[in-house]
């Protein structure tokens, strides 16, 4: 039976993207929809959302405590998925990073301004503001939206509610005069419910409150519940271990598919894997490397921090241009992790070049020019770029953690034989490691039977939307039976 959801979010593509959450935001919806569920995003209003709105109109005003919100309907581009805008000046129109100030910093009202897109969310979903519509089911997603289900908590009667954690190392603390500035109920100051460690959790809204929880992987799921990666937070997703199910991101299969990619110099496909070699050539050209076919090309894309592991690439960075092998990264993050990039395409200028920043078509050359794509990242909860680079035939060196690990079925001798082999992992987060998974890739990479073998295996994995909504309508129907059993 079909539900109506309510899918809260704090960023959506295209309308606004910092994160992977803004392609969940966008993807799982329309999946959702194509599934026969009737879905309405929403998230707030920013000042840059709302000038790039092609179409758009006010389905009404209400308040929230003193503040007065419009809600502003559109529809996500390219799809057919209503969208709704909580409009609040002050709380939103400003423009730039939605979290962050220009000089890196949070917003000093984030507190005030998601605790205000949270009551708002909760009005509509009592029926008690705006549109008649009222959904069965309300979706949330990470810090930004923790608060709703305590708030829903709270009602006689409401929807279900389900909460995803997207990364749970970010997670919307805010000190105890914050709390009493929000004017929250004395109930939830306490360490059983958003009280953490003498802060205010508003992950932990959404932790405790919420009838169904899920994380981006299985993977991820049973290592949130362990000290080392459940950030102070394992006890209490390992009390709600029965409510908590890790579900593989999808990733937009139209957007990112070879043979239609217009951002490539060359399309290609498993009929025509050789075409992909052209793109080689041209991404070679566009990082002013030498083009050299034979020798392999490795390529990174993505945040420039310690979570992602560049560290460890740096420290290899000699031996892995040794080997021989070339290497283009694309990415911005720790200005000392840039630098000494910098530096590096200094000594090896025919070996290494760099992008420093983000441009979503070089991100597509890559992962298309690419022969090997590099993942060695500390944490990983899902990750995209590794479905990406299987997609376009370009197999993936990770660090086995997380969604990585769920993903990437290594090559080992068996499963190379089995013809199930995508990518080659490695299990000890230590450079040497990486070091030596990234020659067992060049050696593959050498046997050109074996490597095309492993390309086709990795492209034709199945990473849709429509596979990942089937898991989380079957949850929907549990948060329901859950909330209907809470109530009565």
């Amino acid at each position: 039976m079909a539900k109506r959801i309510l899918f809260a979010t704090s960023e959506v593509y295209p309308l606004i993207k910092t994160g992977g959450l803004a392609d969940v935001s966008a993807g799982l919806p329309r999946a959702l929809q194509a599934a026969g569920h009737e879905v309405r995003v929403i998230l707030p209003a920013y000042g840059d959302v709302i000038d790039n709105l092609e179409q758009a109109y006010s389905v009404g005003r209400f308040k929230v405590g003193d503040a007065e919100v419009e809600l502003i309907e559109t529809i996500l581009p390219g799809s057919d998925v209503i969208t709704w805008l909580v409009s609040n000046k002050k709380a939103f129109a400003r423009s730039g990073n939605p979290y962050m100030n220009d000089d890196g910093n949070p917003w000093v009202d984030n507190a005030e301004r998601f605790h205000l897109f949270d009551k708002a969310v909760v009005e509509l979903a009592q029926g008690r503001a705006g549109p008649s519509w009222k959904p069965d089911l309300v979706h949330c997603n990470d810090w930004q939206t923790g608060l709703i289900p305590a708030l829903l908590s709270l009602e006689p009667v409401r929807p279900a509610t389900v909460f995803t954690i997207h990364n749970l190392a970010y997670q919307g603390l805010f000190d105890f005069e914050t709390f009493q500035q929000l004017d929250l109920p004395d109930v939830f100051w306490h360490h059983e419910t958003l009280e953490y460690f003498g802060q205010m959790s508003f992950m932990k809204g959404g932790l405790i409150y919420a009838d169904q929880l899920t994380t981006v992987s299985p993977g991820y799921a049973e290592e949130i519940q362990t000290p080392e990666f459940g950030c102070g937070l394992d006890g209490l997703l390992g009390s709600r271990s029965d409510s908590l199910t890790g579900i593989v991101n999808g990733i937009d299969m139209v957007e990112w598919n070879p043979a239609r990619d217009k951002h490539l110099v060359q399309v290609y496909g498993k009929l025509n894997l050789k075409q992909k070699l052209v793109n080689k050539t041209e991404l070679c050209r566009e990082f002013a490397l030498p083009v050299d076919t034979g020798m392999p090309l490795i390529g990174m894309v993505g945040r420039l921090v310690n979570q992602k592991g560049i560290d460890l690439v740096l420290e290899e960075l000699d031996q892995i241009v040794s080997i021989p092998a070339q290497l283009v990264i694309l990415g911005s993050g720790e200005s000392k992790y840039e630098n000494r990039l910098r530096e590096a395409v200094k000594s090896h200028s025919d070996r290494i070049s760099v992008y420093i920043g983000y441009d979503e078509g070089l991100a597509h050359r890559i992962e298309a020019g690419a022969d090997i794509f590099l993942m060695p990242s500390r944490f990983e909860p899902c990750g995209l770029n590794q479905m990406y680079s299987l997609r376009y035939g370009t197999i993936p060196v990770v660090h086995s953690i997380g969604g990585l690990a769920d993903t990437v079925v290594t090559a080992t001798p068996e499963n190379i034989q089995s013809g199930i082999a995508t990518g080659v992992t490695f299990y000890e987060l230590d450079a040497e490691e990486m070091y030596a998974a990234i020659r067992h890739a060049v050696a593959l990479y050498k046997n050109k039977a074996i490597w095309k073998q492993i390309q086709l295996a990795a492209m034709r994995q199945d990473f849709s939307w429509s596979k990942s909504a089937a898991e989380y309508s079957k949850l929907y129907y549990r948060a329901k039976d859950d909330a209907v059993m809470e109530v009565g």
